[in-house]
Order: structure tokens, then sequence, then C-alpha cells
């Protein structure tokens, strides 16, 4: 009888350490659901907005309107955002006679004070907008960065991405984009 209760008690003691192991991955699966219901659809059309840039004149996304439009929520603070920067201004410079833009959207709290040095030492070579909790909310609370938004010439989110992709990867979405119906 001992044995019995001995062999359940253990086999439950495995069970119970499997699930202990496991929940961190299972509360991440479940997380990134949670995030990917928030943000807005792939091939949905991309909310308009009107944000400060940092020459300080309006800007919206529709005044981007027939370009593939690349828009990227980052900080300064973000080391992955530091690194697709240098990508950006290079699709810019290759890719900006074809109909493709580059929007970056700066979601620091401390705001111009930190972002414009930011992108003078940078050579920033497309507009950097200051982002706020309405754009964040519009575009399904932005909470990862750096989170990208690649939208065709129609205006309709093709792709969207959270977190460091492959440099290649985005390079194959534009062309895709470019290549595609003006």
């Amino acid at each position: 009888m001992i044995r019995r209760y001995s062999i359940w008690l253990m086999a439950f003691l495995v069970l119970a350490g499997g699930v202990w192991l496991s929940w961190p991955w299972v509360a991440h699966r479940l997380a990134m659901k949670i995030l990917e219901a928030r943000l807005p659809e792939v091939a949905r059309t991309a909310p308009d907005f009107r944000l400060e840039s940092s020459s300080g004149a309006q800007v919206r996304l529709s005044d981007f309107e027939g370009k593939v439009v690349l828009l990227n929520f980052w900080a300064t603070w973000c080391g992955p955002c530091k690194t697709e920067i240098p990508w950006f201004i290079g699709f810019r410079n290759e890719f900006g006679a074809r109909g493709f833009e580059v929007v970056g959207v700066a979601m620091d709290d401390e705001g111009w004070e930190v972002v414009r040095p930011f992108i003078a030492a940078r050579k920033m070579n497309y507009p950097v907008l200051l982002g706020n909790e309405t754009i964040s909310a519009l575009y399904g609370e932005v909470e990862a960065l750096p989170t990208t938004f690649v939208i065709g010439r129609n205006g309709r989110i093709a792709a969207i991405h959270r977190g460091l992709i492959d440099k290649a990867k985005f390079r194959e979405e534009i062309l895709q984009l470019l290549a595609g119906p003006s």
C-alpha cells in the first residue's frame, strides 16, 4: 500500500515539476497572443495620425500616400532600435527615389530634449516624429520596441514586426511592395 502511494507521489512530483519548469514558456506564449490581438491586422488600412516632426512641422501618415512606408516605433535607449537605424538610413538612400519612405516615431518620455541630439548624431535622413499614448493606442498599444509596420502604396499594412528582425527580411518586404502596382 505504501509503495503504491510512493509511486503516485513520484508521478505527481514529476508532473508538477514539468509544469513548474514550463510555465515561463506558457506565460510568454500567452503574453505574445495578447499583444498580437491588440495590433492592427495585416491587410487593414494603417491608421492615419498627425504628429510633430523634429523640424516642428505637423506630419500625417497620409502625407506619404502612394509610397511604401516603413513606420518604425523606437526609442533612443533601445539597443535593437540602434541596430536598425543605419539599415533604415540605407534603405531610404537606396529606395527613396522609387517611392519609399521611412517614418520614425520616437517613444522617448523625455521628448525632443533627447531625440533631436540622437537624430543629429546618427544623421538620420528620414522624418522622425515624437510619439505619444494616442498613437500607441492607435497602433495597438505599442509596448515592445522596436515595433515596425511595413505599409504598401495602397495604405494597407503588409507586415508587422515586434523586436529586431533580419535586415534581409525588411529588404525583401520593401522590394516586394515597390515591385507591386503603384
